[in-house]
């Protein structure tokens, strides 16, 4: 079993209906979630140059979680069941 780091993308203001969606997920997930995570605010993404104001939008990073699954398309069959906005982005996460 590995971990996976799922980023969910886009933002679009919060409703009851999505707000039961994602917790309906969540139970869905059962044992395989290792951190249910945070949502995420406007943030600043900092580079060598300097920063950048990154405001809430459907290109935004809104919220991660980290969930155990056999492989990689496995964690990928779980992502397309999430009540995404935009898409959820899997990375696997390395073991150190």
């Amino acid at each position: 079993m590995s971990s996976f780091l799922f980023l969910y993308k886009g933002f679009v203001p919060p409703t009851p209906e999505i707000g039961t969606a994602w917790m309906a997920w969540f139970d869905d997930v059962g044992d395989r979630m290792v951190d249910s995570g945070h949502p995420m605010t406007s943030g600043v993404e900092v580079t060598r140059d300097g920063s950048t104001d990154l405001p809430l939008g459907l290109d935004s990073f809104t919220g991660y979680s980290i969930v155990d699954a056999a492989s990689l398309d496995d964690a990928v069959a779980l992502a397309r069941t999430n009540p995404m906005v935009t898409s959820v982005v899997v990375h696997e996460l390395a073991r150190m």
